[in-house]
């Protein structure tokens, strides 16, 4: 199965009213530090802080009313947990999140108050896929994973549809857009927009290191599967493997893929805080942190697209941060 421009045209008309129009911003110091036009796409200030709340809704709204009786199940580290949480309750709909122990408290917080039930796993034992249909079993509920569902990807792609028109209003074609990979959703739906719109524009994602499986698995020109041996500052982009249907889109779509470290990722953050004035969490913060970092080509680019994903950074990790204690 495969999304189509249309599919996403069609999610815009769904989560029209419902989800933030976010801006596309563009600040002359980054522009001269970067060497190129860059234009950023604040998912940032999008409902629940993040873009996951596009996908969710445009998967949500779809639901019959028997399935929305029988309630919804899903599994993140946070941003995927409260977008669901949030379009649940403004449909009215019954969500339980299976969340990592570890998960970020601000994130955990935001999921219950946005009226959802959590349940929490043991992310370096348990199996949250497993846990999630077990729930889903016994309460008949709906799973709605964190990318790998054509609705989901075709909600994540309207940031795509926004971009261009937005950068088309100020003049600009873009001739690169990068974004952050965890399963692929995002990039998946992002390039899907983009390249029908715009198919000269080059597609970039970015990978946080220890986490670099969509790299792996377009080099070896199929999904790779492995177990992580540690942690990652960007708890959001630590899915293990690239979606079954977002590989493929990502395959025909993507020309490279940046990895970058933990130290990148806390240096994009404190110049995001410092010169942007944008709260930007680890995960949210990979395109940019690869673009400082030199790690991907502008060379002959004159517009450059970034995603800022997330902004739920915990409070005491973000005032590490600052203090470059991480």
């Amino acid at each position: 199965m495969t999304v189509t421009l249309a599919d996403i045209q069609a999610a815009a008309d769904r989560i029209s009213g419902h989800a933030i129009e976010t801006p596309l911003i563009e600040s002359p110091a980054l522009n001269e530090r970067a060497g190129v036009r860059v234009l950023l796409k604040a998912e940032t200030l999008q409902r629940v802080g993040a873009f996951k709340f596009r996908g969710a809704y445009n998967r949500l709204v779809q639901l019959t009313a028997d399935e929305r009786d029988r309630g919804v199940v899903a599994f993140s580290s946070g941003n995927h947990a409260q977008g669901v949480a949030l379009a649940a309750r403004l449909l009215g709909i019954p969500a339980l999140i299976v969340m990592p122990s570890d998960a970020p408290k601000v994130k955990v917080v935001a999921t219950q108050g946005y009226g959802a039930e959590v349940r929490f796993y043991d992310r370096l034992t348990d199996s949250r896929e497993a846990i999630a249909a077990e729930i889903a079993r016994e309460r008949g509920s709906v799973v709605v994973p964190a990318f790998d569902d054509p609705h989901i990807i075709a909600g994540q792609g309207t940031v795509g549809l926004e971009m261009v028109a937005q950068a088309t209003a100020m003049g600009a074609a873009l001739d690169l857009v990068a974004a952050p990979i965890s399963g692929g959703g995002l990039l998946a739906g992002l390039a899907t927009a983009i390249k029908g719109l715009s198919p000269q524009t080059a597609m970039v994602g970015v990978e946080p290191e220890g986490f670099d499986d969509t790299l792996k698995s377009l080099r070896a020109g199929e999904r790779q599967v492995f177990k992580p041996t540690g942690r990652s500052l960007c708890d959001s982009l630590e899915s293990p493997f690239p979606g079954v249907l977002t590989f493929p889109i990502m395959q025909n779509t993507v020309a490279d893929v940046a990895v970058v470290s933990d130290r990148e990722i806390t240096e994009a953050m404190r110049y995001a805080f410092a010169t942007l004035k944008l709260v930007v969490e680890p995960g949210g913060v990979a395109a940019l942190a690869a673009l400082l970092a030199g790690k991907i080509d502008v060379a002959g680019k004159g517009v450059v697209g970034l995603v800022l994903s997330g902004g739920n950074v915990d409070p005491e990790q973000f005032a590490q941060v600052l203090r470059g204690e991480l």
